[in-house]
């Protein structure tokens, strides 16, 4: 995957469900892959099928069961092309068949009361509005916002620099007045005290000085839309989308800086 030049988040992903998977194998004294059946991977999307997550005992999304599948899948098929085991015991696994769920969009006046929610009277309070309102202002990703480091930040042609973001493909993506405040009080107020090092390049840092991890991220946002009473499904999506739905709504178009 490294050659082929998939993403990091991808490959983490996928390195992820296949430990899931080969630990799955362990408990059933599977060693090896020449070892493995289709009715072994079989069983497995049973198992994916049937477990409950440990915080809330809800089952695992159709979306998660096919990423999990599809690694395996994958790797197998690899496995079988390199000529590691004979043939290939996952080609005809069917993959879980995922919905599309219709998007939701919150209103203008929504999106106003989740970006008014942190408490801007302390430090991490105007770094989360800070966040927010980069989220809102450009459509970016929350991975992408996480990657961000201070000399992607361009404040006076008021842009930022997103690197190898979806596909591995670099932009750039302006920032609107309101998100601009937000981030110079950020860094003048909030960002020196969480300094570990003054060579530090990450732009928005956690509470122990450290690079946010995305899912992390998607956690403290998806607090704030629950503190304003809004169902917190896909919570980084619904500011980003709103975005782009309230500047096409009043004729305006989204402006990428190839």
């Amino acid at each position: 995957m490294l050659i082929r030049n998939y993403s990091k988040e991808t490959m983490r992903r996928s390195e992820s469900a296949l430990r899931i998977f080969i630990g799955w194998c362990d408990d059933r004294g599977i060693s090896t892959p020449q070892d493995v059946t289709k009715a072994m991977i079989e069983a497995y999307q049973k198992h994916l099928f049937y477990l409950r997550k440990s915080g809330n005992g809800k089952p695992l999304a159709a979306k998660t069961r096919n990423n999990y599948l599809s690694s395996v899948k994958q790797f197998f098929k690899w496995m079988n092309q390199e000529n590691y085991i004979l043939f290939n015991p996952a080609s005809d696994v069917i993959l879980p068949k995922v919905a599309k769920p219709l998007p939701t969009v919150l209103s203008e006046e929504e999106v106003r009361t989740v970006l008014a929610q942190p408490d801007t009277n302390t430090p991490n309070g105007i770094r989360d509005r800070a966040i927010l309102e980069v989220f809102y202002s450009t459509g970016i990703r929350r991975k992408e916002l996480c990657d961000l480091n201070m000399d992607d930040l361009a404040l006076q042609r008021q842009t930022l620099h997103i690197r190898e973001g979806k596909g591995n493909k670099s932009r750039v993506v302006p920032i609107g007045r309101q998100a601009l405040h937000w981030l110079v009080s950020y860094l003048e107020t909030v960002r020196p005290g969480l300094l570990l090092s003054m060579d530090e390049p990450t732009l928005f840092m956690n509470d122990y000085g450290e690079r946010f991890r995305d899912s992390k991220l998607g956690d403290r946002v998806k607090r704030y839309l629950l503190k304003a009473n809004i169902n917190a499904v896909g919570s980084c999506h619904l500011l980003r989308h709103a975005m782009a739905t309230h500047m096409l709504e009043n004729g305006a178009e989204m402006r990428y800086i190839q």
